[in-house]
């Protein structure tokens, strides 16, 4: 293969990163550009290749490339599937309300509205967690300074609930589908993940003084909308159990307790003509599961030419534990998912708690800037006083926070594998 393509890909590859970071400047949706650069990508692949013994390699380095990136696809599409349907229903609106009372202090509005977010991003996925948690901030009313620390609390607790569950975070679940983590390892990270929220909840609390009234809304829930909550739960356990016990991997069983939510309500009376049960997979963030369709086509075509061989070079002159640390400051500039990537196709040497240490910082790292997370990005989105100058008044808290988290999970990881 030429030397030139290499360097082509490259190319590609830097001006796709740049769409992501520079989004807000350009204006075209990330998806968009990184979908053309990852597709373009291979494009020149098969044509530089073409007529040589490199092309069958293309051809199933892309087969391989493809696979990875359709079992990620389809767990996703299964589970933000299940979350639209309840977010619709108003179910988890509902769930909210029945846990606050009229009227609470702001501290313990605060801890609250932080372990909703760590518990709800482990279940659904970290935008539709995030929504969630910004549209019970806002709908408070509260003072701009205290809007930012109950968004700061909530954009880091949505990233750290995440991590410890391949349903809550896209790099927890590419670490798990590499075997680079065992599922109950990863359940484990749940321990110092929420450690490192205390912390910061703690330290963004101390201004709080004084108390709030909450407007609750109610929601008419049906029989079934219970049922179907309840299939969701089950299939999170099931998959769990059923991945420990037999090996199943994850994916076939959400897309197992997917179509029994779609049967259900077949028999139930819910899916009729003019709320067909179908549709609601027409309501999940497409526009995010075509972002990582774009990277991860992008890392794979990077992988093919060896590019990523120089990206490792850090693991070569620091520890493991160190170069994780620093890649999870990285992930706060870089989006964790292509950083992930390359790091899975590059191939680099860890032992399992090393790469236990590696989920914990990609995955909450990106909450040091506002910019380095789909969670910052969504909050950013819906409160105007949110900036990236606003967010960076919590910096030092949010790094002591990070920094705590990520030492627990390396004490974590001496004792699960010493």
């Amino acid at each position: 293969m030429p030397d030139y393509v290499s360097w082509i890909l490259i190319s590609l590859a830097v001006l796709a990163l740049i769409s992501i970071i520079f989004e807000e400047v350009i204006h075209i949706n990330k998806a968009q550009s990184v979908l053309f650069f990852g597709s373009f990508s291979w494009v020149i692949l098969f044509a530089a290749t073409s007529g040589t013994d490199s092309h069958h390699l293309v051809e199933e380095g892309l087969k391989e490339n493809i696979g990875e990136i359709a079992a990620l696809w389809l767990f996703l599409t299964a589970a933000m599937t299940f979350v639209a349907y309840l977010n619709k229903k108003g179910l988890i609106e509902t769930a909210i309300f029945k846990v606050l009372p009229n009227n609470i202090s702001e501290r313990k509005l605060l801890f609250l509205t932080g372990l909703f977010a760590f518990i709800f991003s482990s279940l659904a996925d970290n935008i539709t967690a995030t929504l969630v948690s910004i549209a019970l901030i806002l709908s408070l009313q509260m003072p701009p300074s205290k809007t930012l620390r109950f968004a700061a609390v909530a954009v880091f607790a949505v990233n750290s609930g995440g991590v410890a569950m391949i349903t809550g975070d896209v790099t927890t679940l590419m670490i798990f589908l590499a075997d680079k983590a065992e599922i109950t390892s990863l359940l484990l990270l749940a321990v110092p993940a929420f450690s490192a929220v205390l912390v910061l909840m703690g330290l963004l609390m101390l201004p709080l003084s004084g108390r709030v009234g909450i407007t609750k809304t109610s929601h008419d829930l049906q029989t079934i909308d219970l049922i179907i909550a309840g299939i969701f739960l089950f299939t999170i356990l099931t998959t769990i159990a059923f991945n420990v016990v037999f090996g199943i991997p994850p994916v076939l069983s959400f897309l197992t307790g997917l179509a029994t939510m779609f049967l259900v309500a077949k028999f139930m009376g819910e899916d009729t003509e003019d709320d067909p049960i179908m549709d609601y997979i027409r309501r999940i963030e497409f526009d995010t599961l075509m972002f990582f369709l774009g990277i991860l086509l992008v890392v794979g075509a990077l992988k093919e030419v060896k590019a990523l061989d120089s990206f490792v070079a850090i693991y070569d002159y620091l520890p493991a534990w160190q170069a994780n640390y620093l890649m999870g400051l990285f992930s706060s500039i870089i989006d964790n998912v292509p950083l992930t990537a390359a790091l899975l196709k590059s191939d680099v040497t860890m032992n399992a708690g090393e790469w236990l240490a590696l989920t914990y910082a990609v995955g909450v790292g990106g909450s040091l800037l506002i910019i380095g997370s789909a969670a910052g990005i969504v909050a950013m989105s819906k409160i105007e006083a949110l900036t990236f100058a606003s967010y960076l008044k919590f910096i030092v808290a949010l790094l002591i926070a990070y920094t705590l988290g990520y030492g627990l999970t390396l004490l974590l990881g001496n004792v699960i594998y010493s």
